[in-house]
């Protein structure tokens, strides 16, 4: 008899404990997460968060991806910024909305510190220091130190194309300027992919250009790359070196400037919350498919903890005021 009461109760505690796995499946499912995306679709940050809802349906719910642009990103950003800290509003912020717009627009609607809660980031995207091919030959620049001692003798004599007063290639030319002593004219053009056509047409000496899209142009010779920006070779091209390794010789040792996303939650997101959902987005960073479809992208997952994250936010977040105040870039 106490055989069988023992059999009995055993039953009834894994059929419990199946009723709590299949009551909490359940509820992920029954949720709806907002994921919102503040620039258009198509690019990285949108490319990101759908593989991501992808990857979230089993801990999260459903994530449903918004895209939210307008003002450099602010807009969408503001949208998750008020809305309620209950974990179903979520915005892939990114190195522009939260480090440099602050200081490139006389006002914006939030405080990037402040009225957040930084979950992880998600990936970072190298920058590339490239040179018109035909340039490269003609002034015998094979190395980013021979870039920097032409620059030296021929002040002036250079220039580089961004995607705009204030955009991420504007503020990496004006970083490599102040770091390496050397003048070059900066032209803006109206987005990256004008100024990209710029460069490879020789309308423009160099250019520093998100690795993804300036990589086909590398690899059929009509840009030769120098080095890329980030302080770890890129995968994708570890013969390239990358600014500091290269440029140390010329002042250039500390530069390290990335295209950078990560997931923010409202502020005041209660901890325990904010745990599972670091631990849900971590989880999906590390599967193989996503890891696939960020390297379509040139970047790879660099998942971090709540507080790791917030703490390289407001390290970018300083490091960009200097940035952009030197320049006087003003989006406004």
């Amino acid at each position: 008899m106490l055989h069988r009461r023992r059999l009995l109760d055993l039953s009834l505690a894994a059929a419990a404990l199946a009723l709590a796995g299949h009551t909490g499946h359940a509820a992920a499912q029954a949720r709806t997460v907002r994921l919102v995306v503040p620039y258009p679709p198509g690019g990285p940050l949108d490319i990101a968060a759908r593989a991501l809802a992808e990857r979230l349906k089993d801990s999260v719910g459903n994530v449903v991806v918004e895209n939210r642009p307008g003002a450099g990103g602010n807009l969408g950003a503001d949208l998750v910024a008020k809305a309620a800290p209950d974990g179903q509003t979520l915005v892939v912020g990114a190195v522009a909305t939260h480090a440099i717009n602050p200081w490139l627009y006389s006002k914006i609607p939030y405080d990037p510190l402040r009225d957040f809660t930084p979950i992880t980031l998600v990936a970072q995207v190298p920058n590339v220091l490239v040179i018109n091919a035909e340039a490269a030959a003609r002034l015998k620049i094979a190395t980013l130190g021979d870039l920097v001692e032409h620059a030296r003798r021929n002040p002036g004599r250079l220039n580089y194309g961004s995607g705009g007063n204030g955009s991420a290639g504007h503020l990496a030319g004006e970083m490599f300027k102040s770091q390496a002593k050397v003048f070059a004219v900066h032209i803006p053009y109206p987005g990256g992919a004008p100024a990209q056509l710029a460069l490879v047409s020789g309308q423009v000496d160099f250019n520093f250009d998100n690795l993804a899209a300036a990589s086909a142009n590398i690899k059929s010779g009509r840009l030769k790359a120098l080095a890329v920006t980030t302080t770890k070779r890129s995968s994708a091209m570890p013969d390239v070196p990358t600014v500091a390794e290269a440029g140390a010789p010329f002042g250039l040792a500390q530069f390290d400037i990335s295209t950078w996303f990560g997931i923010f939650a409202p502020a005041r997101l209660p901890a325990e919350m904010t745990r599972t959902l670091n631990k849900a987005f971590v989880d999906a960073l590390g599967s193989p498919e996503f890891k696939a479809r960020m390297a379509t992208l040139m970047a790879e997952p660099a998942p971090m903890t709540s507080d790791q994250f917030a703490t390289f936010v407001r390290s970018e977040l300083t490091k960009y005021e200097a940035v952009v105040k030197a320049t006087g870039a003003r989006a406004d």
